[in-house]
Formats: C-alpha cells, structure tokens, sequence
C-alpha cells in the first residue's frame, strides 16, 4: 500500500472518525489509537491508554495488523497526528482535563520523537485565545485573529493546550523533527447544517465565543493533509478554520455589533472569517473547500 504509515490518536472521536478515514482514503496506512475502536474498513485499531507511557512506545514500536508480520522486521511509523483529548470543559473535572490532556500528549511526543517520527500534528485548539470557555463575555486584542494574539486562557481545558504547544515546541528543539499544531475552531460535521446552522444565523450572538467561525470536517482532513506532504517547517501552529463564517450577517455588521473598539489590523471581506487562516494558506497552500452555504444557501 503506498502512502504513509500513520499512528492517529483519537480517531474515535468527533473530529477523527472524518479524519482518520479521509487519510485512508488518500492512500495512507492508519492506525487508530483510542480507547475505543473506530471500526472502519482500512484501519488498524488499537486499544491504548495515551497516559501510560509504556503502552505508547509499545503500540508505535509494534505491529498494528497481521500484514505487517510478513516481512522481516515491523515497519516503522512516518508520521503521528494526535488528536486525543478530553475534548472540552465540564465533561470531567477540570483537574483531570488538564491532566490527561498535558500527560498523553508529553507521552506521544517523547515516545514519537525517541523512536525517530520525523512528523507529529496535533489538535491544539482556539480556546487557546481565551475567548471560548471564559467566564463572561471576553473578546479579541484585534481581529483577525491569527496566530500572533496572545494564548492567555483561564479554563483547564485550554490551559492544557497551551502547555501541549510549549511542550510540543521543546521537543521539536530536541529533535528536529516537524511538529505542526492545529489550533482547531469549532468542529462541525456534514449532517451538522441543517441541525445547527438555522439558530446561528438567527441569531449570530450564539457564535461570539467562537469567533463566529467554524471548521468542516472535510476541509480539516484536508489540513492534515498538508501538513503530512509539507516538509521542513520545523514548529509551527496554525489557525484552522472555514473560509467564511457560521453567521449570515457581514463582516461589518458583526464588527459594529460585537467588536466595537476592538482593533482591525486589515481589510476583511464581506463574508471573511475572523479566525485568521492566512499563514495556513501561505505555509501549507490550505484552501477550505466546503462551507454551510452550500447546504442552506
């Protein structure tokens, strides 16, 4: 099979039972590492406990399906995406959010980078700004905001993707491997339009705390994708997001509405995103494809 060999953490979960199989489908060999299995046709998984060590370095020194025995030694993993993660607050104690989110992803990295993965991605996140899980309302420096405004959350959940992308960029030091991180908007699935969009451009006010944008799962395979075949980055975090936003009204109506004071560092379009995707677009040649209007109109 051509492709790479890839170790996908998470690929159960919201954003990675789209992802996991669109890398398969470009001619990838996936390996699912998750508590639970993905089930799907074409990938290997594999029950693993990101925050034991031992069973990290075991699961991507070792064979993921009976294939892989037949040659002389296991072959090794090109790239690790690592999208495992206590996904959100409130789904446990804020406590054991941090924790699990800080120590799985320290233990995919030290075990990637040790074993000589010259390629990690992992889901960093847009809570990192700080807007997403305040307390209160809470809004941008300036926008758009892109990957230079500060990451000063106050809730565990991005706190631990904070401290994800220290710790990702000292082991990029460490090793000179690539490590991209995706700082993810608000994740939406195909079906999701027709069930969520109506209220959204009924009232735009629902998307404050997500910058009014949003990321398709399609267009967030399509990102992977990128940064899988894009070589020589070094460390790098990107912004991912759809093109326009998740709300009908103008770039101009949601300025004066929820923005006022706030600084606009340049021009936007009517429709634009203010969840900047400009370097993920110069850097990767990322381009969103998919959009609600497509669905709705």
């Amino acid at each position: 099979m051509g492709g790479m060999r890839i170790f996908f953490t998470g690929g159960s979960g919201k954003a990675g039972h789209h992802v996991a199989p669109f890398l398969a489908e470009q001619g990838h060999q996936v390996t699912n590492a998750d508590l639970a299995p993905l089930g799907h046709d074409g990938i290997a998984d594999l029950r693993v406990d990101l925050t034991d060590l031992g069973q990290v370095y075991s699961a991507l020194a070792g064979a993921a399906r009976q294939s892989e025995l037949e040659g002389p030694s296991v072959p090794a993993y090109d790239a690790v995406v690592h999208f495992a993660a206590v996904p959100a607050i409130l789904l446990a104690a804020d406590a054991t959010t941090y924790a699990t989110n800080v120590l799985s992803t320290y233990n995919v990295l030290e075990a990637a980078t040790r074993l000589g993965i010259g390629k990690v991605v992992f889901a960093s996140s847009e809570t990192t700004y700080g807007i997403c899980f305040a307390q209160g309302e809470r809004r941008p420096l300036y926008v758009p905001v892109d990957e230079e405004h500060p990451t000063v959350p106050e809730d565990s959940y991005a706190m631990s993707k904070v401290a994800n992308e220290v710790t990702a960029r000292s082991f990029q030091a460490r090793s000179g491997a690539d490590v991209y991180g995706l700082r993810i908007n608000n994740v939406i699935e195909p079906h999701e339009y027709e069930q969520l969009f109506p209220a959204f451009l009924e009232d735009p006010a629902l998307r404050r705390r997500n910058l009014f944008a949003y990321i398709d799962t399609r267009d967030l395979g399509q990102m992977v994708q990128r940064c899988l075949t894009t070589d020589g980055l070094g460390y790098e975090v990107f912004n991912v997001a759809n093109a326009d936003m998740s709300v009908a009204v103008s770039s101009d109506e949601v300025r004066e509405r929820f923005y006022a004071g706030v600084e606009q560092r340049r021009p936007m379009g009517p429709d634009e995103t203010f969840y900047s995707i400009d370097k993920a677009r110069r850097l990767l040649g990322y381009e969103p494809q998919h959009s609600w209007r497509d669905v709705l109109g």
